[in-house]
């Protein structure tokens, strides 16, 4: 909270105050449209079955190893990764429509 004296300098005060302060909203998603495949990403392989299946993956693209065909292996994960992101991105589209009607909601000011 900024407490600003009415000395005539107040709206100049103000302005300069607003500008380096942020603003009064609330933010609780975690994405933003060009953070989303990466941080999503990096959080999906967090845990530890879709590293797995990853290693699999990987470990079948060589000749020596394959034991089915690559489209084959990489088919659990593709289904995985993206049922996780599906489920990401509706979460934080709730969340996101959620903070904007909190955002614009109308308040009063009581003033003495």
């Amino acid at each position: 909270r900024i407490v600003l004296p009415d000395n005539g300098r107040q709206c100049k005060d103000w302005k300069q105050a607003s500008a380096f302060y942020s603003r009064n909203r609330i933010r609780t998603t975690k994405y933003t449209w060009f953070t989303f495949l990466p941080q999503n990403l990096l959080g999906q392989f967090r845990r530890l079955s879709n590293l797995y299946f990853f290693f699999l993956m990987v470990l079948n693209w060589f000749p020596q190893v394959e034991a089915f065909h690559r489209e084959i292996t990489m088919l659990p994960l593709v289904v995985v990764l993206l049922a996780g992101m599906i489920k990401d991105a509706i979460e934080d589209y709730k969340k996101y429509q959620y903070d904007k009607t909190i955002n614009f909601t109308k308040t009063r000011v009581y003033d003495k």
